[in-house]
């Protein structure tokens, strides 16, 4: 494995134990790109929530998937076809999950985030259309 999937995947642990913990309490309000996302374990069936950021487009938000496609989310997500997320106090009904290139997933993002991606060598976006 990759030295920078090894370290992803550390920081990705991290997160999910801890820092996600924090932000979900932050998530979905009215400052900030982070949302609450709601998706269906595909096994348990149990509901999941986990802190995002997001970016709104006009028929739905882009997500950069920062650990890959290889996430438990994605996977759940893509398995049930949507999910909702709470974001700016509304909640959204959300389906249709596809890739979308790497150049239109970026430039959904403010110039600064950007960079910042682009530096974290961040190849993969997701859409979700309301």
């Amino acid at each position: 494995m990759p030295m920078q999937q090894r370290l992803l995947d550390r920081i990705r642990v991290l997160n999910k134990h801890f820092t996600n913990k924090l932000l979900i309490h932050i998530s979905g309000k009215d400052l900030g790109m982070f949302a609450i996302l709601t998706h269906t374990g595909r096994k348990s069936g149990k509901l999941y929530q986990i802190p995002i950021m997001v970016v709104p487009v006009p028929d739905g938000f882009v997500i950069a998937l920062t650990y890959g496609k290889k996430t438990d989310w994605y996977e759940n997500v893509k398995a049930k076809g949507g999910c909702s997320l709470k974001w700016k106090r509304q909640d959204y009904a959300l389906t249709n999950p596809e890739f979308i290139d790497q150049e239109l997933g970026l430039q959904a993002f403010p110039a600064p985030f950007r960079a910042g991606l682009r530096m974290m060598g961040i190849q993969y976006y997701l859409k979700l259309s309301r």
